[in-house]
C-alpha cells in the first residue's frame, strides 16, 4: 500500500509540473484522459494471463516496466515530433514503476505521460499553424530528415520547433512545386493542421488504454497484442469477411460521414438511393427512433451506430453528394443484411503467355488472407466463409477454363488461419504433413493434410513478397519442401509464431463486461524439414527484386523477436524435384528481364528508394527540388509514352484476362482503351503535395482505380515463368516426371531426421 501511494504522489506530482508548463497556444484545451474503472482491471487481469500462459511468459518487474516504459513513449511519437528530452526525463521516475501500476490497479501513470503527450501536440500544431503567416527562405541550403524513428529526441523547445520549421517548410514547398499559389498553400496547410488537432481531440480512454497495453504486450514479443472491445469486434469481422450492415464503405472528410463506396448487391446497394460522395449527417434507430447527429463524430462511432442485428431498420439522414451544407436532407430507411467483404475474398484470373506462337495459360488466384468464419465452423454452418473452399472453386474454375498453371499470389498477405494454412496446402498435394508446432513445454504437434486426392494436380508457383506472413509462409514452406511447386518473389515476412485470441471477459464477472481480448503467442511453427521461418522467413526458389525495406520492416527489425531454431524433421515423402527445372527458369528468367523495359523501369525506381532511404534527407531548396522533380516528371513522360503507345497498339507477349464476375457488364472497347490511359497517366501522377482527403473523392477513387490496373511487372514476369514452366515439361518427359509427381511414377521416399 505503501508503494502504490508513493506511485500516486509522484504522478501528481509530475502531472502538475507538466500541466504548469502547457503554453496557451489553442482554445479549449480537451479534458485530462483518465483511465476506467474496467481497463484497470482488464490489465490485471492481462497481466497474469501474459506472465504464465504465455510461450516466451515474461514477469511483470521493474524490468519489463522499463521496456513498456520506452516502448509507450516510441508508440506515441515514433517520429519524435512532439516530445523533447526533458518531457521524458520528467517522466524517468515512472521507469521502474509501471509494472505496480498494473499491477496495483492504478493507471493514473500512464494516462499522465499521455495527456502530456496531448498537450505537446496541441503545441506544436498551433506553431505550425503560426508559421504559416511567416515566409520561408527556400534559397537556403538545408534540408529535412524524411525517418527520425532512430534519432534522438530534441534536446529542447528550440530544437522541436526547427524541427516543425523544417516539416512546414517542406509541405509548403511540396504544393509550391505542384504549382499552388501562396494563398491556396496557406489555405490547404492551415486545414490540415487544424484537421491533425481535430482527429487527436477525438481519441478516448479506450484508445489510450490499447496503446499503454500494446506497449506491455509487445515488449514481451513482437506478435502479442492487446484487442479493446471494438478491436476484438472488427478482428473478427476482418476474420470471417462479413458483417451485418447495409453494405457501405464511409471515411471521414471535412468532418462530414462520407460514402466512399457503395457494395453490389448489399441493402445500400439494392436501394439505388445512397451514392459515392453522400454525407450521412445523423443515424437513427428503427422506423421512428430518434436521429443522433454524426457531424464531426469519430468514423468508428459513426459504423457502430449504422451497424446492427440482421433484418433491423436504421434511417440516415443523408445530404446529397452533389448538395450544398444548407440543402433538403434526404432520410434513407435501410434493413440490415449479412454483408460479405469480397474485396479482401480470393479472387482469379488468367493471364496468357504467347511465345513463339505458343499460347500458354496461367490461371492467377490472388489471396489478401487466409480467412475463416470460426464461429460459423464450430456451429456446423455447411456454407461457412473459408478461404480453402473459395480457392477450391476458383481451381475448378480454372480447370475448366484449361490453364496450364496455376499461381498462387500471396504478396502482402500477412497471413490468418493456421488451419486453413494447412488445409489450403491439402488442395495441391494428397497427403502428408504441412507444418509442426512446438508450445511452451516443448511439446511438438505435427498438422497434417489428411484429405486424399487434389483439387490441382499440375505444375504450380507462389508469389510471395516480405510482406508475405506467418499462414502465407506455412504454405509457401510446405509447397517448397515438398517440392510441389516454384516459389516465386523477395525473402518472406520471417513470422514463424502462432497466436490464439483469448478473451479476458471471462475475468469479467458480468454479461456487460468488456474487457477486451489478447492476441498472444502460445507456440512456434516449424516446417515438416525441420527448420523454422523465424527471422529467416522463405527464401524463393526464383529471386525477383526486393520492393521493401528489409532492415525496417519484417521479424529481424523487431528487436524482441524469437531466435531461429531447428528440431527433428516431420517424416514426410517429397512430391517433387525442382532442382533441374529451377537454374533453368532462372536463366530464362534473367535473359528476359535484361531486354524488358518495364522490368528496367522498375529496377530504376527500387534504386531510387533504396538511395533516398539510405540519404534519408530531402533539400529543401527550391532549385534542387525543381531539377528533381524535372526528372521525375521526365522519367513518368517517358514511360506514359510507352504505355500508350503498347495500349494503343498491343504486342506485348502477354493478356490479362480477368475474372468476368469482375468486369463491368457492357463496357465498350473504346471506353476500356480510355481507361487503361487514364490508368497509366494516374499511376504515374508527379507529387500533388496533397493528402488522401484533400483531394476531390472522385479524383482519389480514380487513382485509387488506377494504381489497381497498372501493369503489375513482377505478376506478369511470375506468370511468364510458369509458362517456361510447362514449355519445358511439355519438351521432356523426364523433366515432367519429377515436376509433376502426380502424374507420373514418384520414387520419393520419407525424409526422416539428419543424422
Amino acid at each position: 500500500m505503501k508503494k502504490q501511494m508513493m506511485l500516486v504522489t509522484l504522478v501528481l506530482a509530475l502531472s502538475a509540473h507538466a500541466g504548469a508548463a502547457q503554453t496557451d497556444k489553442s482554445a479549449a484545451p480537451p479534458l485530462p484522459m483518465k483511465p476506467l474503472a474496467q481497463q484497470t482491471q482488464a490489465a490485471l487481469w492481462a497481466s497474469r494471463v501474459l506472465t504464465r500462459v504465455h510461450y516466451k511468459a515474461m514477469p511483470l518487474d521493474d524490468a519489463m516496466s522499463e521496456k513498456i516504459f520506452d516502448r509507450y513513449f516510441k508508440s506515441l511519437d515514433a517520429e519524435k515530433l512532439f516530445f523533447v528530452q526533458a518531457d521524458v526525463d520528467r517522466f524517468a521516475p515512472l521507469r521502474t514503476k509501471l509494472d505496480d501500476a498494473i499491477i496495483n490497479e492504478d493507471l493514473t501513470a500512464p494516462f499522465a505521460i499521455y495527456n502530456l503527450y496531448q498537450q505537446r501536440f496541441d503545441e506544436r500544431m498551433a506553431y505550425a499553424r503560426e508559421l504559416l503567416k511567416t515566409k520561408f527562405d527556400f534559397t537556403a541550403d538545408e534540408s529535412y530528415q524524411l525517418d527520425r524513428e532512430k534519432a534522438a529526441w530534441p534536446k529542447n523547445d528550440e530544437e522541436v520547433r526547427d524541427l516543425w520549421r523544417k516539416r512546414v517548410k517542406n509541405d509548403w514547398l511540396r504544393l509550391k512545386l505542384a504549382g499552388k499559389e501562396d494563398k491556396a498553400i496557406r489555405e490547404t496547410l492551415d486545414k490540415r493542421y487544424e484537421s491533425y488537432t481535430t482527429r487527436s481531440r477525438k481519441l478516448n480512454s479506450e484508445d489510450v488504454f490499447q496503446i499503454f497495453m500494446n506497449s506491455y504486450a509487445m515488449s514481451i514479443e513482437p506478435h502479442t497484442n492487446y484487442l479493446g472491445p471494438r478491436a476484438s469486434d472488427n478482428f473478427d469481422i476482418a476474420m470471417r469477411l462479413s458483417l451485418e450492415g447495409i453494405g457501405a464503405v464511409l471515411q471521414t472528410r471535412d468532418e462530414y460521414t462520407v460514402v466512399r463506396e457503395v457494395v453490389p448487391g448489399s441493402p445500400a446497394g439494392l436501394s439505388g438511393k445512397l451514392k459515392v460522395g453522400d454525407r450521412i449527417v445523423g443515424v437513427g434507430q428503427g422506423e421512428s427512433g430518434p436521429i443522433t447527429e454524426v457531424l464531426g463524430m469519430r468514423i468508428d462511432d459513426v459504423v457502430q451506430l449504422i451497424r446492427g442485428a440482421k433484418d433491423s431498420v436504421v434511417r440516415l439522414d443523408i445530404l446529397p453528394a452533389d448538395a450544398g451544407p444548407d440543402a433538403k436532407h434526404v432520410v434513407l430507411p435501410l434493413v440490415r443484411k449479412k454483408i460479405s467483404m469480397e474485396e479482401q475474398a480470393a479472387k482469379k484470373s488468367i493471364i496468357e503467355v504467347r511465345d513463339n506462337g505458343v499460347k500458354r495459360r496461367i490461371g492467377v488466384i490472388s489471396l489478401p488472407t487466409f480467412y475463416q468464419d470460426f464461429e460459423a465452423r464450430r456451429r456446423g454452418d455447411k456454407d461457412f466463409k473459408s478461404a480453402t473452399r473459395d480457392v477450391s472453386r476458383l481451381l475448378a474454375e480454372l480447370k475448366k477454363d484449361k490453364v496450364d498453371n496455376v499461381l498462387i499470389d500471396l504478396r502482402n498477405n500477412g497471413g490468418g488461419s493456421l488451419n486453413e494454412a494447412v488445409e489450403l496446402t491439402g488442395l495441391f498435394i494428397d497427403k502428408g504433413p504441412v507444418v509442426m508446432q512446438r508450445n511452451a513445454e516443448g511439446k511438438v504437434e505435427v498438422e497434417s493434410d489428411t484429405n486424399a486426392g487434389l483439387a490441382w494436380d499440375g505444375p504450380m508457383g507462389v508469389l510471395i513478397n516480405r510482406g508475405s506472413a506467418s499462414a502465407s509462409e506455412i504454405f509457401a514452406a510446405a509447397v517448397q519442401d515438398y517440392g510441389r511447386g516454384v516459389i516465386i518473389g523477395e525473402g518472406s515476412f520471417g513470422k514463424g509464431t502462432v497466436q490464439t485470441l483469448f478473451n479476458l471477459d471471462r475475468f469479467g464477472g458480468s454479461e456487460k463486461a468488456r474487457f477486451g481480448e489478447l492476441k498472444m503467442t502460445i507456440a512456434q511453427f516449424f516446417r515438416i524439414n525441420g527448420g523454422t521461418t523465424q527471422l529467416r522467413g522463405v527464401t524463393p526458389d526464383i529471386k525477383l527484386p526486393a520492393m521493401s525495406d528489409a532492415e525496417n520492416f519484417g521479424e529481424s527489425s523487431y528487436d524482441n523477436a524469437l531466435p531461429w531454431v531447428a528440431i527433428k524433421p516431420a517424416p514426410y515423402i517429397p512430391t517433387g524435384d525442382l532442382k533441374e527445372i529451377v537454374p533453368l527458369l532462372d536463366k530464362k528468367h534473367d535473359a528476359r528481364v535484361a531486354k524488358d523495359k518495364d522490368f528496367q523501369y522498375l529496377l530504376d525506381d527500387i534504386a531510387l528508394v533504396v538511395k533516398q532511404r539510405k540519404e534519408n534527407q530531402i533539400s529543401l531548396n527550391e532549385t534542387v527540388r525543381r531539377k528533381e522533380r524535372d526528372a521525375q516528371e521526365a522519367r513518368a513522360k517517358a514511360r506514359e509514352k510507352r504505355l500508350i503507345a503498347q495500349i494503343s497498339n498491343p504486342a506485348d507477349d502477354l493478356v490479362v484476362i480477368p475474372d468476368p464476375k469482375d468486369v463491368l457488364k457492357g463496357a465498350k472497347a473504346a471506353n476500356k482503351t480510355a481507361k487503361q490511359i487514364a490508368a497509366v497517366k494516374g499511376a504515374l501522377r508527379t507529387d500533388d503535395g496533397l493528402q488522401g482527403d484533400e483531394r476531390a473523392l472522385s479524383a482519389e477513387l480514380d487513382a485509387e482505380t488506377a494504381a489497381k490496373s497498372a501493369k503489375d511487372v513482377l505478376l506478369n514476369e511470375a506468370a511468364r515463368i510458369l509458362a517456361d514452366e510447362v514449355a519445358l515439361i511439355k519438351a521432356d518427359s523426364r523433366m515432367a516426371s519429377k515436376v509433376l509427381p502426380y502424374g507420373a511414377d514418384s520414387k520419393a521416399t520419407p525424409v526422416t531426421a539428419a543424422k
